[in-house]
């Protein structure tokens, strides 16, 4: 199972926001445990370190990212994925750029906490405390 992770999610760590802050870290935990591909597109590394460097300092966002990339993949972008995002019916073009990127690869599956602004995806959108309840649900049957 591939999965690829919206950005506030990964956020939601680095920031350390409550509520969200232990779902995201559990659903990482999970995945890990259960050989779940994860994958973040390569522009939210950059987000990441945009945001994460503005409010906790450069060391701290580069250490964060260093460390996310020991368990999450890449996906890269590239022209072809922008020229797909620009066409794309979502709304938000960061969005866009990473459903088109997720579709390129063959993920089926974002976690994001923002899923209104998914269902144009075509993707199956799960927020991290739904996913983990369909993992859970997954086992026992």
């Amino acid at each position: 199972m591939k999965i690829l992770i919206d950005t506030n999610v990964i956020l939601d760590i680095a920031l350390e926001r409550e509520p969200f802050a232990d779902h995201a870290a559990l659903l990482f935990k999970t995945a890990y445990k259960k050989s779940i591909q994860m994958f973040m597109t390569a522009t939210t590394v950059t987000d990441l370190y945009y945001i994460c460097r503005k409010a906790k300092g450069k060391e701290t966002a580069l250490s964060f990212i260093e460390d996310l990339i020991q368990f999450v993949d890449i996906v890269s972008v590239d022209k072809n994925t922008i020229i797909k995002a620009l066409r794309s019916e979502i709304t938000d073009f960061e969005d866009a750029v990473q459903v088109c990127s997720a579709n390129r690869v063959g993920i089926t599956i974002i976690i994001t906490r923002n899923e209104k602004d998914f269902i144009m995806s075509g993707l199956n959108i799960q927020n991290p405390e739904s996913f983990l309840q369909t993992l859970q649900t997954n086992i026992q049957t």
